[in-house]
């Protein structure tokens, strides 16, 4: 209980400096954390039934991915079918993820291994899609004189939108690749923390949370990868033209 309080007195802090600080944050940090609090208790009584009934563990799978699919597609205001690409997007790099982990049995197919993995490697995919897809929507709409041009001077629309797609990839992927390349030296990553503190060994805590951010590393490319031809498809019209996303992201 101790540990509740002190972070809800940092959230109302935040609230405080937002509102100090003109921000306009307060309502959503708010409602933020009441969210956090409500769903994670919900999440804690239905993972429970899980580790008691196996066959919920595919339900809760997919549960987290048409969750994350919401969440990233709502990013991608003004692409076509968007909720259908950000969907693919995760779901390609989790398979990327975890089918090798599974398949070679790095982790057990146990719901209490399966859940917390997939769950991870998902909401590096949800990430991973809907930074580099917004981004890259926006870099079209501001740069689409830039790309009309390189269309004119006869190049395909993949090399004209290359400039953008590199530099929406990279955006994307800058917090996994930061992430890991600094592991323990700034940060102690929560699959570690959760393993020492249920009693793991530190060697072997530091084995399974290497294991959890190369895998990420790939899920979040490959995701990042598919959604920037994705989002580049559903800005591309017949005759090699380019448009603009149809309203700003969200």
């Amino acid at each position: 209980m101790t540990q509740v309080i002190v972070a809800a007195a940092l959230v109302v802090l935040a609230v405080g400096l937002s509102r100090a600080g003109g921000l306009g944050l307060e309502r959503e940090l708010l409602v933020t954390a009441v969210r956090a609090a409500l769903q994670l208790a919900a999440v804690g009584a239905f993972v429970t039934l899980v580790f008691e009934h196996g066959w919920l563990a595919s339900v809760f799978v997919a549960v987290m991915l048409a969750t994350a699919t919401i969440a990233a597609g709502r990013r991608l205001a003004g692409i076509g079918d968007r909720y259908a690409r950000a969907g693919a997007a995760i779901a390609v790099g989790v398979a990327v993820g975890t089918v090798p982990l599974f398949a070679a049995g790095a982790f057990d197919t146990d719901p209490r291994e399966l859940i917390p993995i997939v769950g991870i490697l998902t909401g590096g995919a949800m990430a991973a899609t809907a930074v580099t897809g917004r981004r890259l929507a926006e870099a079209i709409g501001d740069d689409l004189a830039a790309v009309e041009t390189r269309l004119a001077l006869g190049v395909n629309v993949r090399t004209a939108l290359h400039p953008l797609v590199r530099s929406a990839a990279v955006t994307g992927l800058i917090p996994a690749l930061d992430q890991t390349r600094n592991v323990g030296l700034v940060t102690l990553p929560g699959t570690f923390v959760g393993l020492i503190l249920g009693g793991a060994s530190p060697a072997e805590a530091a084995r399974v949370q290497l294991t959890v951010l190369l895998a990420l590393l790939a899920v979040e490319a490959v995701s990042a990868l598919v959604i920037v031809r994705l989002v580049s498809a559903a800005l591309t019209q017949p005759g090699e033209r380019v448009v603009a996303p149809a309203g700003p992201g969200i």
